[in-house]
């Protein structure tokens, strides 16, 4: 039996990078995990990475993983992607809404106006995904009366970091978090945000690897990165945590609750809080304000 056994959990954008970190470090303990993505065939996508091969490896590590290709900024597929946790488990513990489009573009010096107006798909997937993945998963956790709905934020919500439309969805995720979970607070669920710093996802790493120069920077220093299954041990340990309510509302610097946990990276490292280096949450748990 692990921590998480018997727990359901949706974790949107999980082919790979941070999605599939967390989606593992979720099945590692027990959980039953919706691996969402739009990648289903090997060698389709530039990066590694599968709906269906995240799933497998969650299962070898003991817990149970379910591939569900999803396009977010499809309304109906999404539908139908929380219509099928319904029926097949009928409840749901835990969304990770990870999902966003990145586009190639993201960490090229080029301005706001000298890059497509394309770039704006950061919204729909980054922030408008967030919101309808909510929708459906309070409309299965309100009945039963528990849940934790997190998103994944960035230091990037108040501090410039690649370009506009980025920051401009991170701000936007963490304040989405904050007022659900005021909203959510009468049924005991929880809603908050987590903020990443680097994490050597294989965008990371390929983005790195061609510009070395990344290296020499606050954002991109391979000294403070993390594994993406860091914020999955920590997402676990929120999950697992009877007090959570505590921490409703609030956004969170990843690093931070992991020393609040005692949780390390999977190689033991330590991973530092950028706080002092790129800046501090705007939002409160609601409970301490």
């Amino acid at each position: 039996m692990g921590l998480l056994t018997g727990k359901i959990a949706v974790v949107t954008g999980a082919s790979r990078g941070i999605g599939k970190g967390i989606a593992l470090a979720l099945g590692e303990l027990g959980a039953t995990v919706y691996v969402t993505g739009r990648t289903v065939t090997p060698g389709s996508y530039p990066l590694p990475g599968t709906v269906g091969e995240t799933a497998t490896e969650i299962d070898k590590r003991g817990g149970k993983g379910i591939p569900v290709a999803v396009d977010h900024a499809d309304d109906a597929q999404v539908a139908a992607l929380f219509a099928q946790v319904e029926r097949e488990q009928g409840q749901l513990d835990l969304l990770v809404n990870n999902a966003f489009a990145l586009p190639e573009d993201l960490t090229e010096p080029e301005k706001f106006w000298e890059k497509p107006l394309s770039n704006w798909q950061m919204v729909d997937v980054g922030v408008r995904s967030n919101f309808t993945a909510a929708w459906h998963a309070a409309k299965i956790m309100v009945p039963q009366k528990s849940g934790l709905i997190v998103a994944i934020s960035g230091y990037v919500g108040v501090t410039y970091t690649y370009g506009v439309v980025f920051g401009t969805c991170k701000a936007a995720v963490d304040r989405m978090a904050r007022d659900m979970a005021i909203e959510l607070q009468p049924h005991n669920i929880a809603s908050l945000s987590l903020w990443q710093g680097l994490t050597f996802t294989e965008r990371a790493i390929r983005n790195i690897d061609r510009n070395p120069a990344m290296k020499e920077l606050t954002v991109t220093n391979p000294l403070v990165g993390c594994s993406p299954e860091f914020p999955g041990r920590v997402i676990a340990a929120l999950l697992a945590d009877a007090e959570i309510m505590k921490r409703s509302g609030g956004t969170f610097i990843t690093a931070e609750v992991a020393q609040d946990y005692g949780i390390t990276d999977i190689d033991g490292k330590v991973i530092p809080s950028l706080r002092a280096e790129r800046g501090s949450p705007i939002w409160q748990p609601i409970g301490a304000q």
